[in-house]
C-alpha cells in the first residue's frame, strides 16, 4: 500500500507554521490545556442503539508509525492533526482515542468539542521493543482523564502464553480497570492473544484466539460494570460476539485488504448485537486515495442510529 498526499479537497492548510502556534502556548501558558479541557462541552452521552464513532490516534506514541508500506507514515505531526480534524469535523464521529500529547494539541485546537474523549493509558510495550509484551502504563492514569473530563481509557491487552511479562500486563490492566471504575469511567480493554516470531510480536487473528482473549480479558478487575471490549473484525464474528455481554468497538488495525473489503467486514460487523460502534484510526486517516473525508464520510454510513425498543425484545 502506498500512502497518497491528502487530497486539495481535504487539505485545511500547507503552511509549515500552522501549528506553530501550539509551540508558544505550550511553552509560555502551559496551564491552558488544561482551561481547555474544562472548558469543553462534553458529549451528549451514550445511548443503546446508537453506535459509536471514535477515531483511534494512539500509535505513535508506541513507536508504531507505519502505514501499509510506508514505515513513518504518522510521523508529520502536523499532517496527522491535519487529517484528525477533517475526521472529527464529520458530525458523524463521535470522538477521539489519543494519548496525552495528541489530546492535548486537540483540546487546544478546539477539535474536541461535543465529542467523547478516551485516553490511551499503556504505551510501554514499544514496537519492537525486546520486552514488548511488558506493556507498561505509561500514559493517561485515570486520575488524569478525570481531570480532563474523559469518558474513559484505553489499555493494549496482548496475552503471550510463552511469556512471563504477560502476568505484569494483565495486573497492571485488573488495576486500572479498578481505577477507572472508581471514577465511573469506561475501561476500553483491546485484548489479543500474541506470540513472538522471528523477534516480532503477531496477534492471533483467528477466531478461537480472540474468543480466548476475550474470555481472560473480561474477567480482569473486581468489577466489570465499566469495562468495553474492543475487538478486531475477524473470521465469525458471530461466535466471537457470543463471547461477551460487554459493549463492543470494532478496531480497525492496518488494512492488507482493499478498502472496499474492509469497509463491507465492518458493514457485516456492526449489525451483530452487543457491538457498540467502531474504533478505528489508521485506515481512516491515512486512506489509500488520501481523501480521508471520504473514508470517514463511508465508515459512518455503516453505523446503526436506530433506537430498538429494548422492553419488546425482552418479551419476545
Amino acid at each position: 500500500m502506498t500512502l497518497t498526499p491528502l487530497a486539495s479537497n481535504n487539505a485545511l492548510d500547507d503552511d509549515p507554521r500552522r501549528y506553530a502556534h501550539l509551540s508558544t502556548i505550550r511553552l509560555e501558558d502551559p496551564d491552558a490545556i488544561a482551561r481547555a479541557a474544562k472548558a469543553r462541552r462534553r458529549h451528549p452521552g451514550l445511548k443503546y442503539g446508537k453506535q459509536n464513532f471514535i477515531v483511534a490516534a494512539d500509535h505513535p506514541a508506541r513507536g508504531a508509525l507505519a502505514v501499509g508500506s510506508d514505515p513513518v507514515a504518522m510521523a508529520d505531526r502536523r499532517q496527522l492533526l491535519d487529517r484528525l480534524q477533517i475526521a472529527l469535523a464529520n458530525p458523524a464521529v463521535d470522538g477521539v482515542l489519543a494519548s496525552p500529547d495528541i489530546m492535548d494539541d486537540l483540546l487546544l485546537l478546539g477539535a474536541l468539542d461535543g465529542k467523547l474523549v478516551f485516553g490511551s493509558m499503556n504505551r510501554g510495550g514499544l514496537a519492537g521493543l525486546v520486552n514488548e509484551f511488558d506493556d507498561r502504563f505509561t500514559g493517561h492514569t485515570a486520575a488524569a482523564l478525570e481531570a480532563l473530563g474523559a469518558d474513559g481509557g484505553k489499555m493494549l491487552t496482548r496475552i503471550c502464553l510463552g511469556d512471563p511479562d504477560t502476568v505484569v500486563t494483565l495486573e497492571a490492566t485488573a488495576r486500572a480497570i479498578d481505577s477507572l471504575a472508581e471514577r465511573k469511567l469506561i475501561a476500553m480493554v483491546e485484548p489479543f492473544l500474541s506470540v513472538r516470531e522471528n523477534g516480532r510480536v503477531r496477534n492471533d487473528l483467528s477466531t478461537d484466539a480472540v474468543i480466548k482473549s476475550i474470555a481472560i480479558a473480561e474477567g480482569l478487575g473486581s468489577t466489570s460494570a465499566y469495562t468495553w471490549m474492543k475487538l478486531p473484525v475477524v473470521a465469525n464474528m458471530e461466535r466471537v460476539m457470543a463471547a461477551t455481554t460487554m459493549p463492543t468497538v470494532l478496531l480497525g488495525g492496518d488494512p492488507d485488504s482493499s478498502q472496499d473489503e474492509v469497509f463491507a467486514s465492518w458493514q457485516a460487523a456492526l449489525a451483530l448485537p452487543g457491538v457498540q460502534g467502531l474504533t478505528v484510526g489508521r485506515t481512516l486517516l491515512y486512506p489509500a486515495d488520501g481523501d480521508v473525508a471520504g473514508a470517514v464520510a463511508t465508515a459512518a454510513s455503516l453505523l446503526n442510529h436506530t433506537t430498538p425498543n429494548r422492553t419488546e425484545e425482552v418479551s419476545e
